[in-house]
């Protein structure tokens, strides 16, 4: 492919007249190359973490002759990233309707895997009871595996949609899950039953990574930070489901028919994946993009059982890419800080849920005493929170962008979307600090409902701007970015169960979630002012 033109910001400083900014003046220079050079269906993957966005200034940049070719929105404010094709199939140019549908099913298969784990936490206690063991057995030996291997599933299953596709990894991802489901639901032992619950994590983990890959294949890229903030809510809010629904079923009746009903919940999400989803993947880099194999009903079929995968696959990623593609991004600085970052935020959020059945289950001076009725209606809280959290990622992240690109004159800047960050960690903090002194002082309910629920708020920000950032900063990696940020979150989270209650009973739970804090509040000091400061040269010296 040929080369892209290295543009500057300066272009457009020198079009307006000076600037006092001192590194765009240390910038002036601008190569102009010919128009004939810009492949404009693959620009946007080669300029990552920098794109024009204002029409005006991409005729500054670009020139007339290819302004002139770029497609806009329909209000002609942006310019669209990635440019569409003229092929009706191409699903940037599906209707609305077409693309809500498969990101509502996206992010209904999104809520199974962490759902499915959550199961555990309604019914640890009777888990222990039926197979004469302690609750802290129960979740050493199923919640933690469990949730250890969903990052690890993760990269498995990019690794296959590089080559075969989004739909039939996910067809046959989600079937497996919920087969290993049902094996829990009947479980005759518990060894059985921990090999079945690892199974269904592992497998079921793939709709948390294969969000990131529809939304940015559908949606252009000023949609695309209110779309992941819709599915990652899902993930987010759905180990809370279960703790709250199984938990008043759990009290009455056997377990068994807590993970019977999630059984259900995955066949009806299964469901939908075979009669209404769609794939969504498009060769647009590829020349000639490649028509498709077949059409109609032997298309569909195909298509979900992977064997349009199969054709498809020479024009895609190779065996050996496609393994050391996470290889190759993990260690680049401006990924590896804010993975690192986001590993401890929402780890420690991940061991919350985990150990706060136990905290609140546990009779006094330790815990709360609650009944089994109380623990299940507390977990109502995260859910509320959550909610509270995508209304306000909803607004707040098109805010950030905007007056982003503003500010740029009209360039879109990847590290912008980190200013995020500065709302949720000072919540973090506050819900972190509140519930800890909760637990330890024993407060109100309204306290504790008031902690957790901030802290979830803060989670919920926080993630869906480190997912934006760093698909913005590596636009062909997708797939890699999502499993990545599973993998950190699940490994940041996995071992704060074995830590967190022994800690809280030997020194308090004020010193145990304050210490959380605390590091979760260094590290965001040391990583993002760093990147944003520093994000744009990184993404220069180590770009793809």
């Amino acid at each position: 492919m040929s080369h892209l033109p290295a543009e500057k910001d300066s272009a457009s400083s020198r079009s307006r007249g000076s600037t006092n900014d001192p590194e765009k003046a240390a910038t002036s220079a601008v190569e102009v190359m010919p128009d004939d050079d810009i492949d404009l269906l693959s620009y946007h993957e080669h300029r990552a973490g920098r794109l024009v966005v204002d029409p005006e200034e991409a005729r500054i940049e670009f020139g007339d002759k290819v302004a002139s070719r770029l497609k806009l929105t329909r209000d002609r404010t942006k310019v669209l990233w990635p440019q569409p094709t003229e092929d009706p199939e191409d699903p940037q140019n599906w209707s609305s309707r077409r693309k809500a549908l498969q990101l509502f099913i996206i992010t209904l298969a999104a809520i199974v895997p962490d759902f499915d784990s959550g199961i555990g936490i309604a019914a640890i206690f009777a888990l222990a009871k039926q197979y004469n063991t302690t609750p802290g057995v129960i979740n050493n030996l199923t919640s933690n595996w469990s949730i250890f291997l969903l990052g690890w599933g993760s990269i498995f299953a990019v690794m296959l949609m590089r080559r075969y596709g989004r739909l039939p990894v996910l067809f046959w991802s989600q079937l497996l899950a919920l087969g290993f489901l049902v094996g829990c639901t009947f479980a005759p032992n518990l060894k059985t039953f921990t090999a079945m619950r690892c199974l269904t994590a592992f497998f079921g983990t793939c709709p948390q990574v294969t969000g990131l890959y529809i939304v940015t294949d559908m949606y252009p890229f000023h949609k695309q930070a209110r779309k992941l903030n819709f599915w990652t809510m899902g993930f987010i809010i759905s180990p809370f489901l279960s703790p709250f629904a199984f938990g008043f079923l759990v009290a009455r009746q056997s377990w068994r028919w807590a993970y019977g009903i999630g059984s259900i919940y995955g066949a009806v999400v299964l469901a939908l994946i075979v009669f209404f989803g769609e794939e969504t993947m498009y060769d647009r880099t590829h020349k000639p993009i490649p028509s498709r194999p077949t059409n109609g009903l032997r298309y569909r079929i195909e298509t979900l059982l992977g064997l349009t995968g199969l054709k498809m696959a020479k024009y895609r990623s190779s065996w050996t890419a496609s393994i050391m593609a996470p290889l190759s991004i993990v260690w680049r600085p401006h990924l590896l800080g804010i993975l690192i970052f986001e590993a401890l935020l929402f780890g420690f959020s991940i061991g919350i849920n985990v150990t706060n059945a136990v905290f609140l289950g546990t009779p006094k001076p330790v815990g709360f005493g609650f009944s089994p009725d109380g623990i299940a209606g507390a977990y109502g809280t995260p859910i509320v929170a959550v909610l509270v959290g995508e209304i306000v990622g909803h607004f707040v992240n098109d805010m950030i962008m905007n007056i982003s690109i503003r500010r740029n004159h009209g360039v879109f800047e990847a590290e912008s979307r980190l200013w995020a960050c500065y709302i949720a960690v000072p919540l973090y903090i506050c819900g972190f600090v509140l519930l800890g002194a909760s637990f330890q002082k024993h407060l109100s309910t309204g306290a504790l409902v008031m902690g957790w629920g901030i802290a979830e708020v803060a989670v919920m920000i926080n993630t869906v701007a480190v997912y934006a950032y760093c698909n913005d900063a590596f636009p062909k990696h997708q797939g890699e970015i999502s499993a990545l940020i599973n993998l950190s979150r699940t490994l940041g989270g996995f071992s704060v169960a074995y830590f967190q209650v022994p800690w809280a009973t030997k020194h308090g739970a004020l010193q145990t979630f304050g210490v959380e804090a605390a590091i979760v509040t260094g590290l965001f000091l040391l990583i993002v002012p760093a990147l944003q400061l520093k994000g744009r040269a990184l993404r220069d010296r180590f770009s793809l």
